[in-house]
């Protein structure tokens, strides 16, 4: 679980904290496996102890992976902007400016995530259909596949 660029004392702190994890997992993992026949399977509480327990195996390559997270929150606060941008397109006062705000709101985000500057990749493709750029090539201007050079 530790990573490999951690120092030497921080290593040493990460392999402890592994094991305390570790520790949780196990006494977690026994409880709810005893906990389970105790109560009516058709409960509320029944069904989230089979969910965790059918989960836990997966759940446990956090333990070995040091680049997993335990959470989503990472991923959650990346794609937030994304979110909050189609909600705005719902007040673009048309149709088709709902649609176009999403796209190029999709584009700029999806810019971002792909570490591409959003204004020098859309000046890029710009200039690229204003050159008479083949339409059926669409697939060679998608942020992830034109070469652009990264000036944030």
């Amino acid at each position: 679980m530790c990573r490999p660029h951690f120092s030497l004392l921080r290593r040493g702190r990460c392999q402890i904290t592994s094991k305390l994890i570790q520790l949780i997992f196990d006494k977690l993992e026994a409880l709810l496996s005893a906990q389970l026949p105790k109560i009516s399977g058709k409960t509320k509480l029944a069904q989230a102890i089979r969910y965790a327990l059918n989960r836990m195996p997966k759940a446990r390559a956090y333990l070995s992976d040091g680049r997993l997270e335990l959470d989503n929150n990472t991923a959650e606060r990346t794609i937030r902007p994304i979110a909050l941008n189609r909600k705005n397109a719902l007040f673009a006062g048309h149709e088709t400016g709902a649609q176009n705000w999403a796209i190029l709101a999709s584009l700029i985000e999806t810019c971002k995530l792909n570490g591409i500057e959003p204004q020098g990749y859309l000046t890029s493709v710009l200039t690229a259909i204003v050159n008479g750029h083949k339409q059926s090539r669409i697939e060679e201007l998608l942020p992830w596949k034109l070469n652009i050079t990264n000036s944030p």
